[in-house]
C-alpha cells in the first residue's frame, strides 16, 4: 500500500494580489499524474485546503474537480481534515455525498472520537488512520471564568494531547490486525521552522507540542500547517509535508514537496520524499538599483512558462525612484510585485510604517503592536501576560 500525505494547498492564494490560480491548477493535474504513475493507494491531506474560510467558486471548482479525477486512478481512499484556514461548515456541508466516494473528510473535532478513526484496507494491507482536524481552544477546552492565562495555557496543551491520546485510543481499540496507525494533526509543532505565509495559530504559547507529545503508538503523524518541508525533534515519523507551491518569497529558497509512505506486512517500511516541481519561477533580489537591474537578464521562466514574479529589495543609504527599476523591468518577460527598501532602523514609529507601507495588507498585527508597544517604552518581554493577551484578541478577531 502506498500512501500519499500532503497539506497546506492554500487554494484561492494571492501573493501580493496576485492570483495563484495558474500554478495552483498545475500542482493539481501533477497530483493526479503523479498518483497515477506512482500507483498512490490513499491520499491524505492535512488542513488548510482552501486559503480562506469563504472560498470562490473557482477554488471549489479546483477542489471538487480534483477529488472527482482520482475515481479514475488507482487512489482510492482520501482522508482530508480541517485547517485553520478552512471553514468546517464549507469542509463538511458534501461529507455525505463525499462518503460515497470513499473519500472522508473531518472539517472540525467531533463529538465522539471513533468518528475521527478510520481503518483502509488496499491489497491485503490495512491502516488505520487518525484523521484530527485543527483543534480550536473551543472545540477541546472548556473555558473556566477568572482563569489566569497560565491555566489556560496549560489547560489547552492538555486537551491537546488528551485529544490525540484519546484518537490513539480508539484506534487501538478496533486494531484487530496490528496494522500501522498514523495520526493527522493541523497545529505548530515545537522546533518548526516558519515562513512569512503561515497565519499564527496560537494564544502565547497555546498549542505548542513537541514530537514526544504525540502517543506512541503512532507509527506516523501527517502533520500540516507549516509550510517548509521538515522532520520534527529529529523523529523521522513525525513530519510536514509543507505546502506544495510558493505561498510566499521567504520561501523561495528550499523545495517543495510530499511525502509518501509504503506499508508492507504491517509495517511502514518505507517514508521517501518528492520533490513537487515548482510552476511558476520566484526570484528575490537584493542591492542595490544599478545591481539589480544587471541581474534582470538572468531572470527566466521554466517549461510551464508563467510570468515569473520578483520581489527587490533595495540596499541603498537614501530614497530612491524606483521608476529606473520599472522601465527596465518592462524590457523582460517577468512582473516584480514588490520593492522595498532596507535600511536599519529606518522605521521610527507607527505613523513611519504607515508611510513606507504600499497597502495596508502588508501590516503584519503582531509586529505593529510590538512596535506600539516599543514607542511607549512598555517591555513586553517582562510583561508576557500582555502579548498572550493580544494574541488570544487577534485570535478571536480572525474567526469572526
Amino acid at each position: 500500500m502506498k500512501i500519499l500525505h500532503t497539506a497546506d494547498w492554500h487554494l484561492g492564494h494571492r501573493l501580493h494580489e496576485q492570483s495563484q490560480f495558474e500554478e495552483q491548477t498545475l500542482f493539481l493535474e501533477w497530483l493526479e499524474n503523479y498518483i497515477i504513475l506512482n500507483k498512490i493507494d490513499v491520499l491524505l491531506v492535512s488542513g488548510d485546503i482552501f486559503d480562506s474560510g469563504s472560498p470562490s467558486n473557482q477554488s471549489l471548482e479546483m477542489y471538487y474537480r480534483f477529488l472527482m479525477n482520482l475515481k479514475a486512478t488507482t487512489c482510492k481512499s482520501v482522508i482530508i481534515t480541517g485547517g485553520n484556514h478552512d471553514s468546517p461548515g464549507t469542509l463538511n456541508a458534501p461529507k455525505p455525498i463525499l462518503d460515497a466516494l470513499s473519500i472522508k473528510v473531518i472539517g472540525k473535532a467531533t463529538e465522539d472520537i471513533k468518528d475521527e478513526v478510520f481503518t483502509i484496507d488496499v491489497n491485503n494491507q490495512q491502516v488505520i488512520v487518525a484523521a484530527v482536524p485543527y483543534l480550536r481552544d473551543g472545540d477541546i477546552r472548556r473555558a473556566v471564568a477568572g482563569e489566569t492565562f497560565d491555566e489556560l495555557i496549560d489547560k489547552y496543551k492538555t486537551a491537546l494531547i488528551h485529544h490525540y491520546d484519546a484518537a490513539a485510543a480508539a484506534a487501538k481499540a478496533i486494531n484487530t490486525n496490528n496494522a500501522p496507525v498514523i495520526a493527522m494533526g493541523h497545529l505548530f509543532a515545537t522546533g518548526g521552522s516558519v515562513s512569512d505565509s503561515e497565519q499564527n495559530i496560537y494564544v502565547g504559547t497555546l498549542g505548542h507540542i513537541g514530537a514526544e507529545d504525540f502517543n506512541p503508538y503512532f507509527d506516523y503523524v501527517a502533520l500540516g500547517h507549516l509550510h517548509r518541508p521538515q522532520i520534527i525533534g529529529g523523529n523521522e515519523k513525525v513530519r510536514y509535508s509543507g505546502s506544495p507551491t510558493v505561498l510566499s518569497f521567504s520561501e523561495v529558497s528550499y523545495e517543495k514537496k510530499v511525502i509518501v509512505l509504503t506499508v508492507e506486512d504491517n509495517t511502514i517500511c518505507n517514508i521517501e520524499e518528492a520533490i513537487v516541481p515548482r510552476f511558476r519561477e520566484f526570484y528575490k533580489i537584493t542591492g542595490t538599483v544599478a545591481s539589480c537591474i544587471e541581474t534582470f537578464t538572468e531572470l527566466t521562466t521554466n517549461d510551464y512558462n508563467l510570468t515569473p514574479w520578483v520581489e527587490i529589495v533595495l540596499k541603498e543609504d537614501h530614497t530612491v525612484n524606483t521608476e529606473d527599476l520599472k522601465r527596465a523591468a518592462e524590457q523582460h518577460a517577468f512582473e516584480i510585485l514588490k520593492i522595498g527598501l532596507q535600511r536599519e532602523r529606518t522605521v521610527k514609529g507607527i505613523e513611519e510604517l504607515l508611510e513606507n507601507t504600499k497597502s495596508i495588507k502588508e501590516l503584519v498585527p503582531t509586529e505593529v503592536f510590538k512596535l506600539k508597544c516599543k514607542e511607549m517604552a512598555y517591555d513586553l518581554e517582562q510583561k508576557p501576560a500582555i502579548w498572550d493577551a493580544f494574541n488570544e484578541i487577534l485570535q478571536s478577531v480572525k474567526k469572526q
